[in-house]
């Protein structure tokens, strides 16, 4: 049995068909008894879990020859990440109790990185998983190519406001469907300790890059405009931010080159099949 978290999104739920394609038990850990409905439909077992509630958690993980760990996305967290400590706080007690063969958590690039930025989140829970003595992988996986998502309306203008500066500079880049059959490759393998695991796509992409694959998919011409650097903070307050800087310093990391994957010989590096091409044209379709 393998416990899925997040299955209701883009990646959790490929992690969760690629295990039922081959022959294996799931459980899906949703938050509403409504969105497992069509998990169950599928044939796979229903667990009610909110990520804070480690006695839920535990129940939902009992049992499991694994567990496939996603935290929610907060873009807008208060200083010193309290919301993300209290999760990571009832996730390993609920971890302790439940016992799991192994742990497969969705961290990201840039996740060993100190300095203050978003993606201090996963930083924060990869602390914590360490601390278990259970097998742990760290899935460390790039920006996703769906991403590009949220610009779809904008590229049938043919401008697409882009904060990847500059236009030309590439950063690495997964489709979700690539980090959903790795993880679900991985949960059913066996290992000691703590392990991490990079991915990326098959080449890295920049923000040209992008406007060009739009272009190809939708037949006109697209093109990016930087949003200058100094209008960042008063733009995403107008959007309703809070704290804006963790998500502003990220963004610098990416556009400076000091988020990048971490490397070095005890890290495994992985690539992804999809194109960055292939993804766009899915998301106009």
């Amino acid at each position: 049995m393998y416990a899925i978290t997040g299955i209701t999104g883009k990646v959790g739920g490929v992690v969760a068909r690629s295990l039922l394609k081959a022959g294996l038990p799931v459980r899906a850990v949703v938050r509403d008894i409504t969105k497992g409905k069509p998990w169950a439909d599928l044939g796979c077992e229903i667990a009610l879990a909110e990520i804070g509630n480690a006695e839920a958690l535990a129940k939902a993980f009992e049992g499991t020859d694994g567990v496939f760990l996603m935290t929610p996305p907060n873009y807008d967290p208060q200083p010193g990440f309290p919301e993300t400590q209290a999760n990571a706080a009832a996730v390993k007690k609920a971890l302790e109790t439940a016992q799991p063969k192994r742990v497969v958590f969705l961290s990201t690039v840039g996740a060993h990185v100190a300095e203050p930025n978003l993606l201090n989140n996963s930083r924060m829970t990869e602390e914590m998983l360490r601390t278990l003595d259970l097998p742990v992988c760290v899935l460390r996986a790039a920006w996703f190519m769906e991403n590009a998502g949220w610009d779809a309306d904008a590229a049938r203008t043919g401008v697409i406001h882009c904060f990847l500066q500059p236009r030309d500079h590439p950063i690495p880049m997964v489709a979700t469907d690539d980090i959903g059959r790795n993880a679900a490759e991985i949960i059913r393998e066996e290992w000691t300790g703590v392990r991490i695991v990079e991915l990326e796509g098959p080449v890295r992409y920049c923000a040209n890059d992008i406007a060009a694959g739009f272009s190809i998919a939708l037949g006109l011409p697209v093109r990016m405009v930087p949003v200058p650097r100094d209008t960042w903070e008063t733009l995403f307050r107008s959007q309703g931010m809070r704290y804006p800087l963790p998500r502003i310093r990220m963004l610098d990391g990416f556009n400076e080159g000091w988020i990048d994957f971490q490397g070095g010989a005890d890290i495994e590096h992985r690539k992804g099949q999809i194109p960055l091409d292939d993804v766009l044209k899915t998301l106009v379709a």
